[in-house]
Formats: C-alpha cells, structure tokens, sequence
C-alpha cells in the first residue's frame, strides 16, 4: 500500500513555545519538492509526546495542506490505550491517510498486551496502519509471532521495522511475503534494509538532505547499488546521528543548519552545547565540503 521515502517531519517552535505554522509548512514544502512519497508527522523527531492532542491535529492538517495527493500519516504514541484511541479516531475524522502506531510508550507490554493495544486503536481509526517496532526506544518488541496474530486485520498494512537488528527485515518478509509493506526506521541500516527487501524508508535526515535520501531510495529500487552505496557512504557520519537518545537534538540542529530552519525542542529537552552540539557542527560542515553532485536519473 505504502512504499518510498517518508521523512518524520520535525515540529517547528515560535520563541514562545507555540507551533510555529509558517515554518513548518516551509519545511515540510522542501521534502514535497525534493520527491518523497509522503509524510509521518508527530513522531519522536516531531516531538509529538510533548504535544497535547489538538497540537498534534493542527500540525496534521499543516502536512496535509502541503502534501497535496501523497499520503500523511499521524503517529498515535501515549501513555495509555485509551487516549491513543482517542486520537486515532480525532485522526480518522481530520483525514488521515493512515496510523503509525507506538504500541507503549511508558509501560512495557508484554505479547498479549501487545496484540489489544494496537487492535484498539486500529478499530477506533478503521484507518491503514503501520506498526511501529522498535524494541530499543521504546521497550516493546514487536515480534515476527505478534505480526502473525495481527495478520488477519486488513487495517494492518505496514511494519517499521526498528529493531536495530538487520535480519528482522528479512524474518518478516520469509514468514509473509508480500502481507506488510516493510519499512526500515534506523536511518544507518537504511542501504542495508532496502538491499534485503525493504519497500520504503521512515527516514531523519531527510529533514536536512531530502535529495540525498530521495537519491539512495531511488537507486537502490532500480538497482543501481554502487551509485547508491557512494551517497550511503558520504551520508553514514550524519546518518549515525539518528540513533541516539539525541537523535531531536541532534537532527534539529542539523537541519537548522543545513536549511536555515530553527532548532527550538520543547522542554525537557534542552538544544545541544558543549562538546555535543560541536561534534554536530564538525559532521555538517565535513559533509557539506564533501556534498556528493547526484545524477539527473536518480
């Protein structure tokens, strides 16, 4: 059903602490532009448990007065079930193309747990998912064993697959064929994930280097993986940035310097200083002086 490169967009702050609409259309103008095949707002790049739910609709509708015909998914990530429910179904009637899904964000499911959260709140959207696995952010593993009991409902349609293990990919494409769209979500193991069979990409960097990105998804589906794998290559230093308790900070910050953008987080987190935010600043110029030129047929 889904397939491509879609950016998790990253929310935009006034000084005030408000959304800040006109630069996040900006921003989100500048991936339409450069090719993605669609949008994934209010994720963890964008922020979204650190909004309140009619935040997370005003940023949604900002997505999709950009996106024109490409798809906007919403992330549905709380505490409990019940106020994930409740957002999906808030999604459903704003229009969403479809759900990316967090299973659990404070309590640990176990398996069972698992399987009636995510059926919860696909029944309150009756809209397309994407489940989100990632056992490393977020504790909740979702297995090859959990993707077959949730097989049966058709609302289940695509995997991000965040395990940070590069064989999980080709578990699930071995034990379902075609049945999920896989995606990768850890931007260093996107080269590798599209080589084994991967569909699409839940990209980061993208908010700075849509073209690159675009680029490699683009050359890896026609099979042209030496070009792919010289932009993978440049791309890996900014890459590895993504897979971090940071990864807002250090993203933010990357755009904001690349694009022009602001880097503002939303308390508790606090812009990167120090050592930190130098070692960002040391990647980004590094690779701007090295920018790969990419070819017109990518």
């Amino acid at each position: 059903m889904w397939q491509g490169v879609y950016p998790a967009v990253s929310a935009k702050f006034t000084e005030a602490g408000e959304l800040d609409h006109q630069e996040m259309e900006r921003c989100f103008a500048r991936q339409i532009e450069a090719g993605v095949d669609g949008l994934i707002v209010n994720g963890s790049l964008g922020e979204g448990p650190m909004l309140s739910h009619d935040e997370r609709l005003e940023v949604l509708s900002l997505a999709q007065g950009v996106a024109g015909r490409r798809p906007v998914l919403m992330t549905i990530a709380d505490a409990s079930t019940r106020d994930c429910a409740s957002l999906a179904s808030r999604a459903a009637k704003a229009g969403a193309s479809g759900l990316m899904v967090v299973p659990s964000l404070v309590y640990h499911t176990n398996a069972k747990e698992t399987v009636a959260t995510l059926s919860a709140v696909a029944a309150a959207a009756d809209l397309p998912v994407m489940i989100y696995s990632n056992r490393i952010a977020y504790r909740v593993d979702v297995t090859v064993e959990i993707m077959s009991e949730l097989a049966a409902d058709p609302r289940f349609v695509a995997i991000k697959e965040s395990s940070d293990d590069i064989r999980r990919a080709t578990d699930i494409i071995n034990a379902f064929g075609d049945r999920y769209d896989v995606f990768t979500g850890v931007d260093n193991l996107a080269y590798e994930a599209l080589a084994v069979g991967a569909v699409g990409w839940v990209a980061g960097l993208v908010i700075a280097f849509p073209e690159e990105t675009v680029a490699i998804y683009r050359l890896m589906k026609a099979k042209r993986y030496d070009e792919a794998l010289a932009i993978y290559r440049w791309f890996r230093p900014l890459l590895d940035l993504d897979v971090s308790s940071y990864l807002v900070q250090n993203l933010k910050l990357v755009e904001a310097l690349v694009t022009g953008t602001t880097e503002r987080v939303r308390a508790p987190r606090l812009p990167l200083e120090g050592e930190a935010r130098a070692r960002v600043e040391a990647i980004v110029r590094e690779a701007l002086a090295t920018r790969p030129l990419l070819s017109k047929a990518a």
